[in-house]
């Protein structure tokens, strides 16, 4: 008899029928799709990275590609992480809603972190369509937020999301 599942691929549906929390069962679904949209953004644009480097030798070339795998890995494996944590849990431990909807919630928080640290990492000025322009400035509510995420210099906008990684991690050691 199996133990439910096999691999990546096959967690995905386990812990969608396996856990009773609809939060959760909802991040299966949109973290599924986002980690697959993102994994080909990261395909195409290394296969464009590729082409574009074809023509030069050398190993700092190499290297890049190498990076570019490494930080594609990086975004896309903690959107991964919730559903393969829950899938293991209800194989080992059984049914646990309020880890399901923890996780969920930590997860969607990753999602969030992912679009806060594409904020934080915009340059003041950039070309677009030929023409050169500078950011938008924030309006409304939000607006102190995004101030503070425009005042964290770009190289650090990586840590925005790293925020959100370790939240998963730590919530996950927290309630298993």
């Amino acid at each position: 008899m199996s133990d439910g599942y096999s691999g990546l691929f096959g967690a995905f549906p386990y812990a969608f029928r396996q856990s009773r929390s609809r939060l959760f069962r909802a991040y299966v679904v949109i973290g599924g799709l986002l980690a697959a949209i993102l994994a080909m953004f990261f395909a195409f644009a290394l296969v464009v990275a590729i082409a574009n480097t074809a023509g030069f030798g050398g190993g700092t070339i190499t290297f890049v590609r190498s990076v570019f795998l490494l930080l594609g890995f990086a975004v896309v494996a903690p959107l991964l992480a919730p559903v393969l944590f829950v899938a293991r849990h209800h194989r080992r431990t059984g049914d646990d809603q309020r880890y399901d909807f923890a996780l969920a919630v930590t997860g969607g928080v990753y999602i969030v972190t992912l679009y806060l640290g594409a904020i934080a990492s915009m340059p003041a000025q950039f070309e677009l369509d030929g023409e050169v322009t500078t950011r938008p400035e924030p309006t409304g509510l939000i607006a102190p937020l995004v101030d503070a995420l425009y005042a964290l210099p770009e190289a650090l906008s990586w840590t925005v999301p790293l925020v959100g990684v370790v939240l998963i991690y730590g919530v996950h050691r927290w309630l298993r």
